[in-house]
């Protein structure tokens, strides 16, 4: 029997009218107000109706299966795992174990680890299969792994290379999805393994200066991890930067936090300060992200295997 591999994200709802079943998820089970629907609903036509996350995900599966198929023929079978649609987290595990699996390595299509994220998908996915009695191991984080570094320093040389026509004195920012200051608290580590990426990525480029920055934070009273990435370009603005690029180093696929909050509203918010503006590509199904998790997921397997061997 062949192991299986969960590979976990975000989802997004398939359709328009999905968005408050989809939104309401989200919220953990609490209806959106009218407002926020309206809100999230405008965001999601404004990148076309829908986000193209799920497509993105299914190709990085595959991917990922190539990968797999390739370094070790016929010994992994991938399956993919919503955080907030279909097909759930719990549902593919169910699924796993009807179809016979014994074992399941799981990943988040993300690379950095917070208690808060990739720490929740993890959660739900060991709760599911501990209750399935499947053997499980996770890969929890992979930012400063070389393989990444190599296919941002990539993209940001591609896009450092488009703006300078444009820009005399350029700044690059790094940025993930900002969340809860609270996890500072809790001695989470996510702000330093983003850190930890960006210094890797400017010292394989060649970079003098730098910085870090968040985005996407979530609509609540709380306060969340700053310096916000809007708040930030008004920063440069009064520094004397006439162009950023920014390297959405968090994410691999583009969805609503890439495609609006980046190509559309951070977009938006450079050219009211006169400042030149790009974003590195996604990932999405580049070769090199599916090799490097699948190289992670063989080594995984090893993990999981010297675990369960009798002394």
């Amino acid at each position: 029997m062949t192991t299986a591999v969960l590979a976990m994200a975000y989802g997004t709802p398939s359709a328009p009218d999905g968005v408050l079943e989809f939104y309401t998820d989200v919220r953990r089970g609490r209806a959106p107000n009218d407002e926020q629907l309206k809100d999230l609903e405008r965001r999601y036509q404004a990148i076309g109706g829908v986000s193209p996350l799920n497509e993105r995900t299914q190709a990085q599966i595959a991917g990922i299966q190539r990968a797999l198929d390739a370094r070790a023929p016929g010994q992994f079978t991938v399956f993919y795992g919503a955080k907030h649609s279909v097909p759930k987290i719990e549902t593919q595990i169910a699924n796993i174990t009807a179809q016979g699996f014994k074992e399941v390595i799981g990943l988040v299509l993300a690379p950095h680890y917070s208690v808060l994220s990739v720490g929740e998908y993890i959660g739900r996915a060991r709760k599911a299969a501990e209750e399935h009695h499947l053997a499980s191991i996770f890969i929890e984080r992979w930012g400063s792994d070389d393989t990444l570094i190599e296919a941002l320093a990539e993209r940001l040389v591609e896009a450092i290379e488009t703006i300078n026509a444009i820009s005399t004195n350029l700044e690059i920012v790094f940025s993930a999805h900002s969340l809860p200051v609270r996890i500072l608290e809790l001695g989470d580590a996510y702000p330093d393994e983003l850190e930890e990426t960006a210094r890797l990525v400017s010292k394989r480029v060649g970079l003098t200066h730098y910085r870090t920055g968040w985005q996407s934070a979530g609509r609540t009273p709380e306060p969340w991890l700053g310096p916000d990435l809007l708040i930030l370009l008004g920063e440069l603005k009064e520094e004397g930067f006439d162009g950023v690029v920014v390297c959405p180093a968090g994410f691999t696929s583009d969805h609503l936090e890439v495609l609006y909050d980046l190509d559309i509203e951070a977009s938006a918010r450079a050219r009211e300060l006169g400042l030149a503006f790009i974003r590195t590509r996604s990932l999405n199904d580049d070769v090199l992200l599916a090799d490097l998790l699948s190289r992670r997921i063989i080594e995984a397997r090893k993990h999981l295997h010297t675990v369960q061997s009798p002394e």
